[in-house]
């Protein structure tokens, strides 16, 4: 698995790239939390549950099922507290930040691929390419030197790759707004 530190921070890029009034920092906050809650699934390993057991780690909580049922479950409930702002787009917000926990970790070179498609199909899956180094799990596990070497591992392929994006995505964001402004005044 990637850090909650990676996954995290991938998840605010996301909120972050396009300037949009309903990424205010609760939405934002809620999306880290969201591409963090698939690794929930560790706690099974102390009631018995088998690492490749349907809800094993990096099974059901990692699959786009789940992301799309917690996605869901948390719009409705934003909903219901009468937070006024685009349901789809908060959906789809929420929906990418829990989804991308499982392709950062099917890019790790460690453990049981990721279930993408549990419950209806238990096959576990790798991308070809997997340059991240695995994370330990625990907490005590992580202050260590090998932690470091994972640190460095997620900088290069994840961190670095994001801020690209981001920027990228800021970039063609700016030229859209500046081609509108252009439009808007030719036209007044």
């Amino acid at each position: 698995m990637a850090s909650a530190f990676s996954h995290a921070f991938v998840a605010l890029a996301f909120g972050k790239a396009f300037r949009h009034p309903s990424m205010t920092w609760p939405v934002l906050l809620l999306g880290m939390t969201c591409s963090i809650v698939p690794d929930l699934d560790v706690i099974g390993f102390y009631f018995g549950i088998q690492y490749g057991d349907l809800w094993g780690h990096r099974g059901m909580t990692h699959s786009l099922l789940f992301a799309g049922l917690l996605s869901a479950a948390l719009v409705a409930m934003w909903h219901r507290w009468k937070v006024r702002t685009p349901q789809l787009g908060i959906f789809i917000y929420l929906f990418l930040c829990t989804a991308s926990h499982g392709v950062l970790d099917a890019l790790t070179d460690g453990g049981l691929g990721v279930a993408f498609f549990s419950p209806f199909d238990s096959s576990r899956y790798f991308f070809s390419a997997r340059p991240v180094a695995v994370s330990p799990i625990g907490v005590s596990a992580f202050f260590s030197e090998e932690a470091f070497h994972v640190l460095v591992s997620e900088v290069t392929w994840i961190w670095l790759p994001t801020m690209a994006g981001f920027l990228i995505a800021r970039g063609l964001h700016a030229v859209r707004s500046a081609q509108c402004a252009v439009k808007q005044a030719q036209g007044d």
